[in-house]
């Protein structure tokens, strides 16, 4: 098993590292100046959105703030928690097909759920819970 949390807690670093710096940041922008790749991002996002530290704008902009991503996000975490407890590990693609929802959506509630410190990484993308 591998200790996700401080993975996972790295990437939410950069994010919000490069917002507190340059402020309201368009995706493509906040990817640059966080160097980070685009499943790193939602990783990052997920976890800062646990923490209630990123709003995202209408507009596909993102800032410092109380989040407003809770819902979204906080529900596929709350499906994949159960998949998890029913499968014992899943792997990103059998997340996928059982949540019914995108990568991107599936790595922002891991990050979620990282933040909770409610799941381990066994193996390369396949998760289970703590």
């Amino acid at each position: 098993m591998r200790n996700i949390k401080i993975k996972f807690g790295d990437n939410a670093g950069k994010i919000w590292n490069a917002l507190n710096e340059k402020g309201t940041l368009e995706k493509r922008e906040l990817l640059g100046a966080a160097k980070i790749n685009d499943k790193d991002f939602h990783i990052g996002l997920g976890w800062l959105a646990r923490e209630d530290k990123i709003f995202k704008e209408n507009d596909g902009y993102y800032r410092l703030g109380n989040t407003n991503l809770d819902r979204e996000i906080g529900a596929v975490a709350g499906t994949l928690w159960k998949i998890m407890d029913i499968w014992g590990e899943a792997d990103i693609s059998t997340m996928r097909r059982l949540a019914g929802t995108d990568e991107k959506e599936i790595y922002s509630a891991l990050g979620w759920l990282a933040r909770e410190d409610k799941i381990c990484e066994n193996g390369e993308q396949i998760y289970s819970l703590k």
